[in-house]
């Protein structure tokens, strides 16, 4: 009877985990992030957009410019959604309305992608980019990952531009 409850328990803990990501829960820390990373673009003086700390690094527009081709690239292999943007890295765009609106697109992108994927299929296992074996809602929370990393990362251009960075913002 012990070993039923047990196994009972573990179902129903295991059940109540899956119920917690699902397309909505993913929405909503991407609008979230959306919103932060929006906030970090009005931060940096339209001068800023420029910025490029050393001759290795990225320009702050290559930083959130290569973070939104990888939204595009991560979240169309994970939805299977016709990405509607590529190489704006490569566009070396510094103006910032532009940029803006090109990295404000790309969560959108993501955002409405995700929004109306299906729950039931984001435990597929997909090769994201024909190498990574993984479940879709993998390959979109390593999306997440890499848009937090580069997002971060721009946090010491603001500080070179003298402009000071959002305050965190995780909820």
């Amino acid at each position: 009877m012990k070993n039923i409850l047990t196994l009972l328990t573990t179902i129903l803990i295991m059940g109540n985990l899956q119920a917690q990501t699902s397309s909505e829960t993913l929405v909503k820390e991407w609008q979230r992030a959306k919103a932060y990373t929006k906030e970090y673009l009005d931060a940096m003086p339209e001068n800023g957009y420029s910025l490029k700390p050393t001759k290795e690094m990225r320009t702050f527009s290559g930083q959130v410019l290569h973070l939104s081709d990888a939204i595009y690239g991560f979240v169309a292999s994970a939805t299977d959604e016709k990405p509607t943007a590529s190489d704006l890295e490569k566009s070396n765009d510094t103006n910032k309305a532009s940029v803006t609106a090109k990295v404000l697109a790309a969560y959108d992108f993501a955002i409405n992608a995700i929004e109306k994927y299906p729950n039931s299929k984001l435990a597929e296992h997909i090769k994201l980019f024909g190498q990574f074996d993984m479940s879709r809602e993998q390959a979109i929370n390593k999306c997440f990952e890499h848009q937090t990393h580069h997002r971060g990362q721009t946090t010491v251009y603001l500080r070179l531009a003298g402009a000071t960075p959002p305050a965190e913002k995780l909820f």
